[in-house]
């Protein structure tokens, strides 16, 4: 789509470019470890399909140089006008002609959902081989975990293929040979991480809408413990904690009417026994 159609829909359905921004930094903590093990001029990130720029440009506002690829030229002029470092190319093509050990981080912000899969599998060999060791790989996408995502809003996009679950992307980035991977599930609701009273809308509107894989390339073990904290945390919302939860929550309110009945039984029989 190379009129403003896709632009204006990114713009109306994905949010303004501050609250993108502010997803984003969930990644942030991934980043820092590497100016520990590499010097500033080697700190150089990938973004495939970068549209607007938003992760372009908190990465400059981190210090980091970034560099992005996008097909869309609408969407590059958005980069463009604030001179961030773009080109209009394929992805896989400007993979392909990457030398190894170039990045820190190749990531792809809700571009594999727009993917044959054929192609994705390529992009992700492709990236490993680009990535210097300890590397990431950042892959995020629609959670079909959420009910509503899985079964209305992905399809809501015209030019979206197909979605992917987070064992699939987790299995294929293991199997590509990547170190270890992590799966965050983002943007569900704040309130409902220590919400116990869990409703049936929550089960299929609040489970986190959008997951990432993140990837790590192999590489020396003083390197790789730096990444150990931001690995090892738990992210997001998934369904079967939903689903649990929900069911715990009925049967204890099963258990205190059994209780509540039963208490009532026993004051009226001790009454009855009264008179």
């Amino acid at each position: 789509m190379q009129d403003n159609f896709y632009r204006a829909f990114e713009d109306k359905h994905r949010g303004s470019r501050e609250l993108i921004k502010e997803r984003l930094k969930v990644y942030l903590p991934f980043i820092e470890p590497f100016k520990q093990i590499y010097q500033s001029d080697d700190i150089k990130a990938l973004d495939l399909g970068c549209g607007r720029g938003e992760w372009l440009e908190l990465l400059r506002d981190n210090d980091l140089e970034a560099f992005g690829v996008d097909l869309d030229e609408n969407m590059l002029s958005a980069c463009r006008e604030r001179n961030l470092n773009v080109i209009h190319t394929d992805a896989l093509d400007f993979l392909k002609q990457t030398p190894d050990n170039s990045f820190i981080v190749v990531s792809g912000f809700h571009i594999a959902e727009h993917l044959p899969f054929d192609v994705l599998k390529q992009l992700v060999k492709e990236s490993l081989r680009v990535l210097k060791p300890a590397g990431l790989l950042i892959l995020e996408t629609p959670n079909p975990e959420n009910i509503s995502v899985g079964t209305v809003n992905f399809w809501i996009d015209p030019t979206h293929i197909r979605p992917f679950s987070p064992q699939l992307l987790s299995f294929l980035v293991e199997y590509y040979g990547f170190y270890r991977n992590k799966i965050l599930r983002l943007q569900e609701p704040k309130e409902l991480l220590n919400n116990k009273n869990i409703s049936i809308s929550d089960i299929f509107f609040n489970v986190s809408p959008d997951y990432s894989i993140v990837a790590q390339k192999e590489a020396q073990r003083e390197n790789l413990i730096l990444f150990d904290e931001v690995f090892s945390k738990n992210y997001g919302i998934n369904l079967s904690y939903l689903t649990n939860l929900y069911n715990k929550n009925q049967e204890s309110k099963l258990l205190q009417l059994y209780n509540l009945n039963l208490n009532w039984q026993q004051t009226i029989s001790s009454l009855t026994d009264e008179l």
